[in-house]
């Protein structure tokens, strides 16, 4: 019979955040995959948990994963702990949860500790809708596309920052984006846990010239609907009635529909379009 993969939330700070139900589960299964053990050995002695660990990162995540999808398949119970946090989320998780699913194996999460959501709750901007980004992209292009799209983004934003790019990051956002208002968290959990809510221009003034310490969640203000409306109708101001009217009726719109889709795209009513028109 075939074992199983158990995605163990570890807390991202303080210890007592662990889990009855993660204690229980890596005590019980037959091998622990860390992504650090020199961090996860801390962890596991603190608890007294003498389970074998072996290593599973980045950089062996494909050629590790097959590995120890094969050994699920021989009958092993495996658990997988992450850093910090829940397992998959920006860390090589995903690629064993993937592997497993393709090979036929269980995989259960087990919650916990999550930095992403902990900054959200508690920094004060809109928790119903968000997007997590995770880090941004250290390719070029690729970061540009994603700064990009966040311009237009009406959910809240949740990015993560190692403390010695934060300031570079903080500065591309304030560019990309303008200054919109932000909750930056540090060290959530533990003892000297930290959260500015700033506008990203208070914030760059704020840390400058000061030594930032400890990893970084930036919960960001997002645009509203009604502020993307207003751009797109401050787009038409742009060119002309007679112009703007000429692209849906060079479409084959009738000239009722089209002067009543340039009322809409315009924010006015059609009979503002038609006067102008005469």
């Amino acid at each position: 019979m075939a074992g199983q993969l158990y995605l163990c939330a570890t807390p991202i700070g303080n210890l007592d955040d662990i889990t009855l139900r993660v204690l229980d589960t890596l005590k019980s299964v037959d091998l622990i995959a860390a992504e650090d053990t020199r961090h996860s050995i801390k962890l596991l002695n603190h608890f007294g948990i003498k389970t074998k660990l072996t290593s599973y990162h980045e950089y062996n995540k494909v050629d590790k994963a097959v590995y120890l999808v094969r050994q699920m398949e021989e009958g092993l119970n495996i658990a997988l702990v992450t850093d910090a946090g829940t397992p998959g989320i920006s860390d090589p998780g995903e690629e064993l949860v993937r592997q497993c699913h393709q090979a036929g194996i269980k995989v259960t999460s087990l919650p916990g500790a999550c930095a992403c959501i902990t900054a959200l709750t508690i920094s004060g901007l809109p928790t119903r809708r968000f997007c997590f980004e995770a880090f941004l992209p250290t390719d070029k292009k690729e970061r540009k596309n994603v700064l990009n799209q966040l311009k237009t983004e009406t959910r809240t934003i949740i990015l993560y920052e190692a403390p010695h790019r934060l300031k570079k990051t903080l500065e591309e956002l304030l560019k990309e984006l303008g200054n919109r208002n932000v909750t930056l968290c540090r060290e959530l959990t533990k003892r000297h846990e930290d959260y500015k809510k700033m506008t990203l221009e208070e914030l760059i003034q704020y840390y400058k010239g000061e030594e930032i310490r400890g990893e970084c969640v930036l919960v960001i203000e997002s645009v509203t609907f009604k502020q993307l409306e207003e751009e797109q109708q401050k787009s038409w101001e742009n060119i002309s009635i007679e112009e703007h009217m000429e692209q849906y009726l060079s479409q084959g719109m009738p000239k009722k529909e089209a002067m009543k889709q340039v009322a809409k795209d315009r924010g006015v009513g059609k009979r503002e379009i038609y006067q102008a028109l005469l």
